[in-house]
């Protein structure tokens, strides 16, 4: 939503694609909806990418000249116990993305991968030059899966292909199964919330803005082959075909607990903590370094905790009239 509302305000025509599944809150989805259907130069389809006929007639009655994929079945955790979805929805998914990108020819499709395919590394901060080859969850193996498929394209058929490596994404908007907006929920009707690995958690807490503008940039500068690509020495971010990876987070890893103090700050409320053990599929920490993608569109994330937060928590009062 926020990507498509960028877009349009500077002029796009933007058609949206989206099956509004019912993993968290439709009405949220709907409300969302809402706020691009007040542009007229935005058209919406509600399909499934996973139905390869209808995405395909999406493809032959618009055209589109640039594709940016963000949909995909979300969530480390649901993962776990819904394994199928997540081969429907973001390896079948992309793959007739990929082939109508083909078909239908685009210069440019950007993609969201996820700063879960770095996996068991522990060495940070992760760069993309490491190796992605121990994930942790089977959705970080779909993204993996991602990079992989998009990079046999970009090689045997020359789209241009760009994948975005998201560090854990929060903001206006968000999703209702992730941390922020779990946490908002229980703080506001005084319920205790859940802490993970008993809070000893760090995470690059990324604001959406940052994320979008980071996403913009790089749609409007198609992957291109790297020159300076020896595969004898293979590099994992580039290839000799147009194909790129870059990491977008905040470069600035946060304590859970110093999240938690953000929000405790923000809605002028203390939390009643409930102290869990690790869940599988969780990693203790993650750090973007995004040199390459600063070199690339000259931008990175610069939005601080305590100003995203503070954003989400007056959005979440406002949206729910608290």
């Amino acid at each position: 939503m926020h990507t498509a509302l960028r877009l349009l305000k500077r002029g796009e025509n933007v058609i949206g694609v989206d099956n509004l599944s019912d993993y968290y809150d439709i009405e949220l989805k709907k409300a969302r909806l809402e706020q691009l259907k007040a542009y007229t130069n935005f058209n919406f389809y509600q399909i499934d990418i996973a139905d390869k006929s209808q995405l395909t007639q999406v493809f032959e009655s618009e055209k589109p000249e640039y594709v940016i994929h963000l949909a995909a079945q979300a969530g480390v955790r649901f993962s776990i116990t819904h394994p199928d979805i997540y081969i429907d929805s973001n390896v079948k998914g992309f793959l007739h993305v990929l082939e109508n990108c083909r078909h239908y020819p685009v210069r440019h499709l950007v993609y969201a991968s996820s700063s879960s395919v770095y996996g068991g590394n522990t060495s940070l901060p992760f760069s993309e030059r490491q190796s992605v080859d121990h994930p942790i969850s089977l959705y970080a193996a779909t993204k993996k899966t991602n990079e992989l498929m998009a990079h046999t394209y970009s090689h045997l058929y020359g789209v241009p292909t760009t994948g975005l490596r998201f560090f854990t994404v929060y903001g206006p908007w968000g999703r209702p199964d992730m941390a922020l907006f779990l946490f908002t929920k229980a703080i506001l009707e005084d319920k205790p919330i859940d802490i993970f690995n008993h809070g000893k958690m760090i995470r690059d807490f990324t604001y959406v803005d940052d994320v979008v503008e980071g996403v913009i940039r790089c749609a409007d500068k198609p992957a291109c082959p790297d020159a300076s690509f020896n595969p004898e020495y293979p590099d994992p971010a580039s290839s000799n075909a147009p194909y790129r990876i870059f990491n977008i987070g905040n470069s600035q890893p946060t304590p859970l607990m110093d999240y938690i103090l953000a929000l405790e700050n923000a809605l002028g409320k203390t939390a009643t903590k409930n102290y869990l053990p690790m869940q599988s599929g969780d990693v203790p920490a993650t750090a973007a370094n995004v040199s390459d993608l600063d070199a690339w569109v000259g931008f990175k994330p610069n939005t601080s905790v305590n100003a995203g937060v503070a954003n989400f928590a007056d959005w979440y009062r406002a949206y729910y009239r608290i």
